[in-house]
């Protein structure tokens, strides 16, 4: 999984109510170039975002893939 993907994981799963203020944050982190200082911090906030996602029985995503998403931008937003 790529920082992009995790985004899109995040924006695709924006009905979780653990997933407010991230959804802004992943939409506007999609648009930014993955090389960018501003990408990397746009990924730490995603981390402190998502801490409270978890998986439920009723949502699509799983818990291996939520975190999978937060090692991954956490990895690339520490550059």
């Amino acid at each position: 999984m790529t920082a992009k993907q995790a985004m899109q994981l995040v924006v695709n799963n924006q009905d979780m109510p653990a997933l407010n203020y991230a959804v802004n944050y992943a939409i506007a982190g999609l648009e930014m170039d993955e090389n960018s200082h501003e990408f990397r911090v746009q990924c730490l906030y995603l981390v402190s975002n998502i801490s409270g996602w978890r998986a439920t029985k009723s949502s699509s995503v799983t818990k291996e893939e939520i975190k999978e998403a937060r090692n991954i931008l956490k990895v690339v937003g520490q550059g």
